[in-house]
C-alpha cells in the first residue's frame, strides 16, 4: 500500500528533457496559481514543508516530482506549474504552457489528474481547459474544491453544484476540501491509492 507519508522531492523539470520516465506511476496536481496546490500536496502528505508555500502566486514554475515509497520509490506526485493568476512575462507564461503540454504528451505514466479548484468561486475558463486535455487524452481524474473551510455549512451544496456545472462533471466528481483543516484528506488518499 502507498503511505504518503514517505513523500520526497525528487527533482524539478524546467523542460521535457528533465521530465522523469522510469515507468513508475505519477498521480499529477494541477490548479490556478493561488489556489493552493503546495498546500494541498502537504496536507495530503502530512507535512509542513514538502511542497514550497508561497505567499506569491506562481512561484511553481517547474514540473516539480515527489517520491511514495521509501526506500524504493513505487510512485510519484507530480506539482504542475500554477496558470492564470501569476504576475510574470508573457513569455513565461508560455513557457508554462509548452511544458504543461509537453508534460501531457505521450505520458503513459499519469495515472491520475487532480484537478484543484477555489471552492468559493465557480472554475476558471483555465480549469475547464485542463479538464478539456484530459478527456481528450482520456486521463483519468478528480476535481478537489479546495478552500472549503471558508464556506458557510448553508454554501456548501451550491459550491459543489457550481464547480459541477462550470466543468460539466457529475457533483459526485467534486471532493470538498481543505489543505486547513484536512478535511477530504483521506478519501483523496483511497481514491490516488485506488488508482496505483
Amino acid at each position: 500500500m502507498v503511505n504518503f507519508n514517505t513523500a520526497a522531492f525528487v527533482k524539478s523539470a524546467a523542460s521535457r528533457v528533465g521530465f522523469l520516465r522510469d515507468g513508475l506511476p505519477q498521480l499529477a496536481f494541477a490548479g490556478r496559481s493561488n489556489v493552493g496546490k503546495s498546500s494541498t500536496l502537504n496536507c495530503l502528505c502530512r507535512r509542513k514543508a514538502l511542497a514550497r508555500v508561497s505567499g506569491t502566486p506562481g512561484k511553481t514554475a517547474h514540473v516539480n516530482y515527489f517520491s511514495l515509497g521509501d526506500p524504493h520509490p513505487t510512485a510519484y506526485l507530480v506539482d504542475l506549474p500554477g496558470y492564470g493568476f501569476a504576475r510574470v512575462s508573457k513569455s513565461e507564461r508560455e513557457r508554462w504552457g509548452r511544458l504543461m503540454e509537453d508534460y501531457f504528451t505521450d505520458n503513459r505514466a499519469l495515472k491520475m489528474l487532480v484537478l484543484l479548484t477555489d471552492a468559493r468561486h465557480a472554475p476558471t475558463a483555465d480549469d475547464c481547459t485542463m479538464l478539456d486535455v484530459c478527456r481528450a487524452r482520456g486521463i483519468a481524474y478528480r476535481v478537489v474544491a479546495n478552500k472549503c473551510d471558508k464556506l458557510k455549512a448553508s454554501g456548501r451544496a451550491e459550491a459543489v453544484a457550481l464547480t459541477a456545472k462550470t466543468l460539466d462533471v457529475p457533483e459526485a466528481a467534486v471532493l470538498l476540501f481543505s489543505a486547513e483543516t484536512g478535511e477530504g484528506r483521506e478519501l483523496l488518499e483511497r481514491e490516488l491509492r485506488a488508482c496505483l
